[in-house]
């Protein structure tokens, strides 16, 4: 994955550099005296996952959130349907993921305590939004799933690890559309200052510079 990324990179970063420059907006960054939303951005290695607390999703824009009801934490995730289900995805899923379109799922995790326990080992940057930033980044998360005729989203089965689900998203994936361009696109909706960039480390290095870091990468004992 990582080779295939060096590869295909220069063919496209010029692209993803121009006309991505972030606008000014009312959204981010709160002000002192205004309420906020606390946010968390995990780094995975290969992706980012989003982190909300569970209470302050709003029922009527969420597919079911009582399914995690007994959460603190919903982590959420976006990527190629057929490598991000898979087991053991392998270079060829990545590279067909990479250069066709592809479906894609969304990706939740829902887990009690504190963010850096449950991902001991992970980069965290915490970030604070303002409550219509906050709200809007939900509206749009939630666009994400693909729903059924009553309006639910499309469950597919069991996610990753934990208490995790697959839905059905409404995207398609593809090496302009990648799991941390979905994830800058959220971002952006929230009014952060970020730009298109399809790897993590360049999503990550934006969001350290108006953000929280709570917690470094580091080696399992």
């Amino acid at each position: 994955m990582g080779k295939l990324l060096a590869k295909v990179l220069p063919f496209v970063i010029v692209i993803l550099v121009n006309g991505c420059a972030v606008q000014p907006n009312a959204l981010f960054p709160p002000q002192e005296d205004e309420e906020k939303k606390i946010i968390f951005l995990v780094n995975h290695g290969w992706h980012a996952g989003i982190v909300v607390k569970r209470s302050d999703i709003m029922h009527s824009d969420w597919p079911k959130p009582d399914v995690f009801a007994d959460m603190d934490y919903v982590e959420i995730g976006w990527g190629d349907r057929a490598y991000y289900t898979s087991p053991d995805p392998g270079s060829g899923l990545a590279a067909k993921a990479l250069l066709l379109p592809t479906s894609s799922v969304v990706h939740l995790v829902g887990f009690r305590g504190q963010p850096e326990n449950y991902f001991p080992y992970s980069e965290i940057v915490k970030l604070q939004l303002s409550v219509p930033g906050f709200e809007k980044m939900i509206r749009c998360i939630s666009k994400s799933f693909s729903r059924d005729k009553s309006g639910s989203a499309v469950a597919l089965g069991h996610g990753n690890y934990g208490t995790s689900q697959f839905y059905a998203s409404e995207e398609t994936y593809h090496l302009f559309k990648t799991c941390n361009t979905w994830t800058e696109t959220i971002l952006q909706s929230a009014g952060c200052p970020v730009n298109s960039s399809i790897t993590v480390n360049g999503l990550m290095s934006q969001v350290r510079r108006f953000g929280e870091v709570i917690q470094v990468k580091s080696e399992p004992r």
